[in-house]
């Protein structure tokens, strides 16, 4: 017969959790197997009773743990009640090195008595006490403030099924459906039919009725969701509605951050999807920065990934023919663009980060990691050469070993100030949306605070506040979502072909500002403009195609809410 008891000393009386529990329960395939069980507010222990010494002893961190229920078996003469915990722990991959998460459960049979309500009972309590000291263990990062989505979380789940490769809601239902029910979180699943659907859908839902909005598609669909979101005009309280993301689509740049994150082994693919669906079960809530972006024609958009201009704009939109073959595309779209490689004429300027000293070109901020590999085969085995479109004159305007060569901080007298050719002054769309006090109008000049860079051609300028560009592009190893800070990348006309490549390929280790590449430059900033001169061109603000113009965008720290773990 099981039994089960619990420990009611107040001492362990501890942010709403009750004392320890401890029970003897059968296994629900063979009641000749026993085991005992013991719920602390940190872990749950299982033994095996057996005369034998030695007893096999497995504990499971609720860290782990996404939820547990408990339930009646399918044979109604069956007197006996059942509770069944999940857990998804980093464990070793099958087939390659290091670890990932992967799915344990653990199910127990409950007799205590002959009364099958009692039973249930006993097994509903444990049930309810392994979720209440779970959700208490959630994994936390030392130093970031949380908060916890409301329990039942009411989650509006939106899936593009065209992302990607079109699997998207084969994806969800084959590994996150099952997750939601694990952790019973309750949630209704919409297919967005069209572009801007999600944005349409999210800025006329009554969001009262729901506690989170998931998106499970690329980084276009959250894109839409940001933006419906700050078209209410209620924007204050809505964009406070925690987001979550699910990675569904190419890209997936934001889940691979949230991942990167919370601290976790690496992971793509599949794995990455079990990593964010544990993430949005544990329910912790974070900051995220988002990033106002100002466009020549007064339409003001907001950012949570990136703005790109040149090289990245280009692979980004013209590989969209490759969507069929997943994240490949970009690799594609990579050498497809090196072979008929592009200098674009602009003018940038940004206001840099206080705090954050100047650095010559190529050279390591203080917020990369030490430990990152420096992989000198694809850096430095051939030297930066001029590509065939760009000045002779360019290579001479860079000087590593001056920290101000490539700048020229202006008044707003100077020739080299940055101005539109358009007359209007730009001005919010959004009534009371938050207001850019840090941006000029397009057509003044920037401030005197700003940086104005010199080199006005340029292969790409990416802005991006997020760690990661793609699922295997580490672009900032030190970001973090609410960091405050818009990380500025631009590369000078003059870099050669095999130098640009090896740039992207050491990205995918984080490596790249470890090349020594002198037409490579990292800001951090908290303004930019962008001013293109080239007639033509692409600009993307989170992988989506704006109109091409002049730009300028500035960082609003914290302004969303971010399911991170």
């Amino acid at each position: 017969m099981e039994k089960g008891a619990s420990d009611p000393d107040p001492s362990r009386q501890r942010n709403g959790f009750v004392g320890v529990l401890y029970g003897e329960f059968t296994d629900t395939l063979n009641d000749r197997v026993r085991y005992s069980v013991s719920l602390t507010e940190s872990a749950l222990t299982i033994q095996r009773i057996s005369s034998s010494p030695g007893r096999t002893k497995v504990v499971f961190n609720l860290t782990d743990c996404i939820g547990c229920r408990a339930y009646r078996g399918p044979d109604s003469a069956d007197v006996g009640a059942y509770f069944t915990v999940y857990f998804y722990p980093f464990k070793r991959r099958w087939m390659s090195a290091g670890v990932t998460r992967q799915r344990v459960e653990q199910c127990f049979r409950v007799a205590l008595v002959q009364d099958p309500l009692q039973n249930l009972q006993e097994a509903e309590r444990w049930a309810h006490a392994i979720r209440d000291a779970s959700v208490l263990q959630a994994p936390r990062r030392d130093g970031v403030v949380y908060s916890e989505v409301r329990r039942p979380c009411r989650t509006m789940i939106l899936v593009n099924p065209h992302s990607g490769r079109g699997q998207a809601l084969q994806l969800f239902t084959g590994h996150i459906q099952g997750m939601l029910t694990e952790a019973s979180v309750p949630y209704t699943l919409v297919l967005t039919e069209h572009q801007n659907h999600a944005r349409e859908l999210v800025k006329k839902a009554d969001l009262s009725q729901w506690d989170a909005l998931v998106i499970m598609s690329g980084d276009g669909l959250l894109f839409e969701v940001i933006n419906g979101l700050m078209d209410r005009e209620d924007w204050q309280e809505a964009i406070q509605t925690p987001l979550g993301i699910l990675p569904g689509g190419s890209g997936n740049a934001l889940a691979a951050s949230v991942h990167h994150y919370s601290q976790s082994p690496p992971a793509w693919n599949e794995e990455l999807l079990l990593s964010c669906g544990f993430m949005l079960c544990k329910g912790l809530v974070g900051s995220m920065d988002l990033v106002s972006v100002h466009l020549a024609s007064r339409q003001r958009l907001f950012s949570f990934l990136s703005i790109a201009w040149g090289f990245v704009a280009d692979v980004d939109i013209e590989s969209e023919k490759y969507r069929h073959v997943g994240a490949i595309r970009f690799l594609m779209g990579t050498l497809v663009r090196l072979a008929t490689l592009r200098v674009y004429q602009g003018r940038l300027a940004y206001l840099p980060v206080k705090e954050a000293p100047k650095h010559p070109k190529g050279s390591i901020r203080s917020n990369h990691p030490p430990s990152t590999p420096q992989h000198p085969s694809l850096c430095s085995s051939l030297p930066c050469q001029l590509i065939p479109n760009a000045s002779p004159n360019l290579s001479s305007r860079h000087n590593c070993n001056s920290t101000n060569s490539n700048h020229n901080t202006i008044a707003n007298s100077s020739n080299n100030a940055i101005t539109t050719k358009r007359p209007e002054t730009q001005s919010d769309s959004k009534t009371g949306a938050p207001a850019d006090s840090l941006l000029p109008g397009l057509d003044q000049p920037v401030p005197e605070s700003w940086t104005v860079v010199k080199e006005e051609d340029f292969v790409l300028v990416l802005a991006i506040y997020q760690s990661h560009l793609a699922e295997d592009l580490w672009t900032v190893p030190g970001a973090m979502a609410d960091d405050g800070v818009i990380h500025l990348f631009y590369v000078t006309a003059g870099i050669s072909r095999p130098a640009l490549l090896r740039l992207f390929l050491a990205m995918e280790k984080g490596a790249h500002l470890a090349c020594g590449c002198p037409h490579l430059v990292y800001e951090k900033v908290r303004a930019l403009r962008l001013e293109p001169i080239t007639p033509q061109g692409m600009i993307t603000v989170d992988g989506e195609m704006v109109e091409y113009g002049p730009v300028q965008a500035q960082i609003h720290p914290g302004l969303a809410k971010l399911i991170c773990g």
